[in-house]
């Protein structure tokens, strides 16, 4: 053995430390290395870009609520998997993956809070449940939402995000569009306000029912909107489309939405539009 191999063979050894998985996270716009925790109490926003990350019902409601307070609405009871739809995978064990995820029973959450003294029921879907899907259980809390947005007597502002119907319940989804449009009838006809804020991406069925039916059209920056996808538009009309043609930039450009609105400024825009549409309902 060289003098050399007894050097180092005599040196401790010295474990690698280990870094956590979650302490980077890569802007997917820009590519910029932000600090996940730092990234996270700036709502999921890229200091550098502004590029607008998907963000869930709680961090949601914290950020929107006066002082983070609010009471969830009791989730809805409907049929599972009516239709023992199976693919890849059972869809009753898709739903329970999902629910191990984000530790909520389905796509759309609902919660009663004020915004900046006003009252409100906000609806938010998340993303990350089956990639936010319109089924049995997200038509029927957009009711649950509607129904206590009448009793408490006041607006209903729901955050829209997902891939549309959810195949997995056939048919059924799809009456769930029908459904949530006869519950924005039911909000106009009690004298309510119902704002949508649409965040990325919603498309699909979402697009074609309640996500385009509200009184005043909000949409974070950036977001993709749309009801197809652009290849499929794209392959079927046999035209290229513009660069960002679904994008909410060039939907508030056309004529589609009201606002496009930096999620740091919603809860102050968002407590404005209220007060204009319910005056005199602000909190005692």
């Amino acid at each position: 053995m060289s003098w050399l191999d007894k050097v180092r063979n005599s040196i401790p050894f010295i474990p690698k430390r280990e870094t956590p998985d979650n302490l980077w996270h890569k802007c997917p716009s820009c590519g910029t290395m932000l600090f996940t925790r730092e990234y996270e109490e700036n709502q999921s926003v890229c200091p550098k870009c502004q590029h607008h990350g998907r963000i869930g019902p709680d961090d949601r409601f914290d950020a929107l609520f006066d002082g983070g307070l609010y009471t969830l609405l009791p989730d809805p009871e409907v049929a599972e998997d009516p239709l023992k739809f199976r693919d890849s995978k059972r869809y009753a064990d898709r739903l329970k993956a999902a629910r191990a995820k984000t530790g909520e029973a389905d796509a759309l959450v609902n919660a009663r809070g004020t915004i900046e003294g006003y009252q409100a029921i906000v609806g938010v879907q998340n993303y990350g449940f089956l990639s936010g899907t319109m089924g049995l259980a997200v038509g029927e809390a957009f009711i649950v939402g509607v129904q206590a947005a009448i009793a408490q007597h006041c607006p209903y502002i729901i955050f829209t995000s997902g891939g549309g119907a959810r195949m997995q319940e056939g048919i059924m989804s799809l009456m769930q569009m029908p459904k949530t449009t006869i519950g924005v009838q039911q909000l106009r006809e009690a004298g309510l306000p119902y704002i949508v804020v649409m965040t990325d991406p919603t498309t699909g069925g979402i697009t074609a029912s309640y996500a385009m039916l509200g009184d005043v059209q909000l949409a974070e920056p950036g977001a993709l909107i749309g009801f197809a996808g652009q290849r499929v538009i794209e392959s079927t009309i046999r035209e290229k489309l513009p660069e960002g043609f679904q994008r909410a930039e060039y939907l508030l450009e056309h004529g589609m939405l009201d606002m496009v609105v930096h999620r740091h400024k919603l809860r102050a825009e968002l407590a404005r539009l209220v007060s204009y549409l319910c005056p005199g309902k602000a909190a005692a």
